[in-house]
């Protein structure tokens, strides 16, 4: 089987890459690397010479008086180059409808080729889309999520437009064409496979593939101040409820002081630069509005980390949990602070957490276990 993914946010494609190549499929990627992010691709599409620092004045100069990006005009351009080659794949799975942000007119033209010139094609859940956003817009029952800040502060919307793009009419119709020619939707978290449960083209949900191989446990020891890590990525500060953590911080340090507590604060890292960070945290601050976890609670629940993170009841129940594997972190700062104090206070809880954490990942998100799951659904069409 040789299998085609298209785009890349999370590290979610490298890591079933990854479990592929364990059960010898043939795996390649083709993606951005995602901004800062950097995450590695089989086809390589992310724009150099337009992000040079010498060409920013250029860059900004040109799309003032142009409109255009010419980021995303040198990635459709790389996109064009490298489209060529990609034939004769036995599955084509797209990350989102619109997986390399380059032009949309374009990017659908070319997407349109790739899946004519190759077998089976299948789109992924996991992030803005169309139906997940409409979704959670227009129910008003649900609690929250990631676009509760601009619900409820509407002087937010222009920190939101990545996420209301996905709701212009050019955006909806290709969604409808794409989900037209895709076998199925496979959701992969909670957050994603609540708004697709009746839609007719979703499949049951695949969590979150983590390679437990690469990454090892690396919960520190409790000897002096508890070590907490929040990073933050600009582009989704309000909608990770990054303030709040803020916030809950600066009263845990008046609370207990440096020699109870120690706290890092990142921005915009490159991947293997958090990781990094991540080994000598005891707890880590992930996101507010979420039910389940995103990929990088995720990794950071395989190292044996405290994760402050989406764990609402849904989560629990779907799983059959019965002891804490993460915090459950609400949009609540004095909620915040008091399950910071527990942990702080009680570092056998801590540690128990951490040890749940881990064995949580390999039961449940083991990426070899998830490759397997993919290639039975990609078989089963």
């Amino acid at each position: 089987m040789k299998v085609l993914l298209l785009g890349e946010y999370s590290r979610l494609h490298n890591s079933l890459k990854e479990g592929l190549e364990q059960l010898g499929v043939e795996a390649r990627i083709a993606a951005t690397g995602d901004g800062f992010k950097q995450y590695p691709a089989d086809f390589d599409l992310r724009p150099r010479l337009s992000l040079h620092p010498a060409m920013r004045p250029v860059r900004q100069g040109i799309f003032r008086i142009t409109g255009y990006d010419p980021a995303r005009v040198e990635t459709a351009w790389r996109l064009r180059r490298q489209c060529t080659r990609w034939v004769a794949y036995d599955v084509v799975q797209l990350i989102n409808s619109f997986p390399f942000e380059s032009h949309l007119g374009y990017e659908q033209k070319i997407i349109r080729r790739i899946l004519e010139r190759n077998d089976k094609a299948f789109l992924l859940a996991c992030g803005d889309d169309p139906v997940v956003n409409r979704y959670y817009l227009e129910n008003p029952g649900v609690p929250y999520s990631v676009l509760t800040p601009m619900q409820e502060n509407p002087s937010l919307k222009d920190r939101f437009r990545y996420s209301l793009k996905y709701l212009e009419p050019a955006f909806t119709d290709w969604h409808e064409e794409l989900m037209g020619k895709v076998r199925g939707i496979i959701p992969t978290d909670l957050d994603y496979a609540i708004p697709y449960r009746n839609h007719p083209k979703a499949l049951s949900m695949i969590p979150n593939p983590v390679n437990t191989d690469k990454i090892r446990y690396a919960f520190p020891h409790l000897k002096g101040p508890v070590r907490i890590l929040h990073g933050i990525n600009s582009g989704n500060y309000w909608k990770k409820g990054n303030g709040f953590f803020e916030k809950a911080l600066e009263k845990i340090m008046r609370r207990y002081g440096s020699d109870k507590v120690q706290v890092v604060q990142v921005r915009d890292l490159a991947y293997k630069d958090y990781i990094r960070r991540l080994e000598d945290a005891h707890i880590v601050l992930d996101q507010v509005y979420s039910w389940d976890q995103g990929y990088n609670a995720l990794e950071s629940m395989a190292m044996g980390k405290v994760v402050f993170t989406g764990a609402e009841k849904v989560f629990y129940e779907h799983y059959g949990l019965d002891e804490p594997v993460c915090i459950n972190a609400l949009p609540d700062v004095d909620d915040l602070v008091e399950k910071l104090s527990e942990l702080i206070e009680n570092p056998a809880l801590l540690q128990r957490i951490s040890e749940n954490a881990r064995r949580f990942i390999e039961r449940e998100h083991h990426y070899v276990r998830m490759a397997e799951r993919y290639v039975e659904v990609w078989e089963g069409f």
